[in-house]
């Protein structure tokens, strides 16, 4: 039976180093991006290009029907999700706040908290049916995830601490579920391709790793 690995969110190096460690288990498996651009009429996702083993979905974030259009639409490509791998490095806005608008403020939100929710709640329906799955909630490196820098971040702080405390919510309540779950962060900006490496291989180790967050640093492996 093909494994059939589902991997959403921000497009990044990270993102980019996750897809490539999914290339080395299966043939084929499904990507679904939030766009770059908070404005809401730029949705396009990156295209695939010739030999590319990814199968890009459609994925509109702040839309809940959209979420379950793309669980579906993974199921039909992949005949189902085994592992989904959601993956956090929201965009910086390196702004004052006069300066923001309503529009990117309201996209923001829509695309990088409220869309996590949407999505986990399909993919947990799918997996309390099936009686089986792996949910992989994995969030950058403060720099990755452009928390530091020259100029104050307005917003990606918050995102990253919105999707840190739900998937924290997410291991808690998740404690006697038929489906494994699991949290990953790295203290090791730039060593993307290390720990995406990690997040495949704690994954594949199966059960026993579940219901942990699982940090990746220089100073050792461990998960709490």
């Amino acid at each position: 039976m093909t494994r059939g690995i589902l991997i959403a969110g921000n497009e990044s190096p990270l993102f980019s180093a996750l897809c490539t460690e999914a290339a080395k288990r299966v043939q084929h498996y499904a990507v679904a991006f939030i766009p770059r651009d908070q404005e809401p009429q730029t949705l396009e996702e990156p295209k695939a290009i010739p030999g590319d083993r990814r199968i890009i979905l459609d994925w509109n974030p702040p839309s809940p029907v959209s979420a379950k259009t793309l669980v579906l639409a993974g199921k039909n490509k992949m005949e189902h999700i085994d592992d989904a791998i959601l993956v956090c490095v929201p965009p910086a806005f390196r702004k004052k706040p006069e300066t923001l608008s309503a529009a990117e403020i309201d996209r923001f939100i829509d695309c990088n908290i409220k869309s996590w929710f949407f999505l986990v709640r399909e993919l947990v329906t799918e997996f309390e049916n099936r009686k089986q799955g792996t949910l992989s909630l994995v969030l950058a490196s403060e720099l990755e995830a452009g928390l530091k820098g020259d100029e104050p971040d307005l917003t990606g702080p918050i995102a990253v601490s919105a999707f840190r405390s739900f998937a924290q919510g997410i291991l808690l309540s998740s404690f006697n579920a038929p489906y494994s779950t699991m949290g990953f962060s790295s203290s090791e900006p730039g060593e993307v391709n290390a720990f995406a490496a990690y997040v495949f291989k704690t994954i594949d180790e199966g059960k026993r790793s579940s219901g942990k967050w699982h940090k990746y640093g220089k100073f050792g492996l461990f998960g709490r």
